[in-house]
């Protein structure tokens, strides 16, 4: 089973009706995203890894904004939160920097969202390659990731 294959089968469980985008162009980047799809940078929702006093979490937020580690110190209670390293990104995810899904996750770790993202109607997240996207509303997003709602940005 493809890393697509296994990410779609994962949304069909929800009956939601989402349907992944394979694309020629990379989607790798914010940017690269947003131009292979006609849509703004905030549009795309960029996954990211942190580790929270070492412990992985997963945000998602609008690619047009910067998640402050401040912010999400505060809301982990966390006393420290740095990016992680593509290694254990993959490690933890399953996928590589570029095209982390959020969902389809090989272990359970926090998942926060990003309010910055619901200014759109939709958004794109990847799909667990750098060529895949994933639209999506907020409410869909919410169900297929079980994430929490934050402002981190």
């Amino acid at each position: 089973m493809t890393v697509i294959e296994r990410v779609q089968s994962y949304l069909d469980r929800f009956n939601l009706g989402l349907r992944i985008i394979e694309l020629e162009e990379s989607t790798s980047t914010c940017e690269l995203a947003a131009a292979a799809l006609g849509v703004e940078v905030g549009q795309i929702a960029k996954t990211l890894v942190f580790l929270a006093d070492d412990r992985p979490v997963l945000v998602v937020a609008s690619g047009d904004n910067k998640v402050k580690s401040g912010k999400l110190k505060r809301c982990l209670g966390a006393s420290k939160v740095r990016m992680a390293d593509p290694e254990t990104v993959e490690r933890v995810t399953g996928y590589p920097v570029g095209g982390v899904c959020p969902v389809a996750l090989p272990e359970r770790m926090p998942v926060l969202l990003d309010g910055s993202m619901r200014r759109f109607p939709v958004v794109y997240a990847a799909a667990g390659t750098p060529r895949s996207a994933l639209p999506v509303t907020m409410e869909q997003l919410e169900i297929i990731t079980g994430g929490k709602w934050a402002d981190l940005v």
